[in-house]
């Protein structure tokens, strides 16, 4: 089983099942923000200064969506973030940070179980929201269109899962071997 099918896994989250008017093919909103927040901490890796947003993007484009460099990623940048060859990079640089942004807000055992290999601790909602920040709940709710409520929810069920499909042999991948489990 790849990432894409995880992720499909979600298409009835939290959320619940997106109606027609969504459009067919279209992605759900909990993976939305999964893969909104892993590229996102990949960006911010990538600006190579731990624990700061990325560098201020050029002025938006008029229609492009709000919050910088989360909001860009959403609104048009995700696909092209995982695109060819791009894909293990991203997910590993963003699966790194997102780890350690765990590590640094009290929940490192926690997020360690999701990587290890053996049962998944939960994590609450509120611990969740902790650890992610404002900023970022804000950003992901206003791009995924999900409440508060049903985003923090959603993560906490589904974050587990992703991280440890991510991690199966019990530390983090390569960027190839990421790649190839998409």
């Amino acid at each position: 089983m790849g990432l894409i099918d995880v992720l499909n896994g979600m298409q009835n989250g939290p959320h619940g099942p997106r109606g027609p008017s969504a459009g067919s093919g279209g992605m759900s909103p909990m993976t939305m923000a999964i893969l909104g927040l892993l590229a996102y901490k990949a960006l911010k890796s990538f600006t190579g200064r731990p624990g700061a947003a990325p560098a201020a993007p050029a002025p938006a484009p008029t229609g492009s969506a709000p919050g910088g460099g989360l909001g860009n990623i959403l609104k048009g940048g995700l696909g092209g973030l995982l695109a060819g060859g791009a894909a293990g990079g991203v997910l590993s640089g963003g699966l790194n940070d997102l780890l350690k942004q765990f590590q640094q807000a009290g929940q490192g055992e926690v997020a360690k179980s999701w990587v290890d290999n053996g049962p998944n601790k939960s994590i609450s909602s509120d611990d969740l929201a902790k650890a992610l920040g404002a900023d970022q709940i804000n950003t992901l709710m206003a791009h995924s269109g999900l409440s508060r409520q049903d985003l923090l929810s959603g993560l906490s069920q589904y974050l587990p899962e992703v991280v440890n499909h991510l991690t199966p042999d019990g530390r983090l991948p390569t960027e190839q071997e990421l790649s190839r489990s998409i």
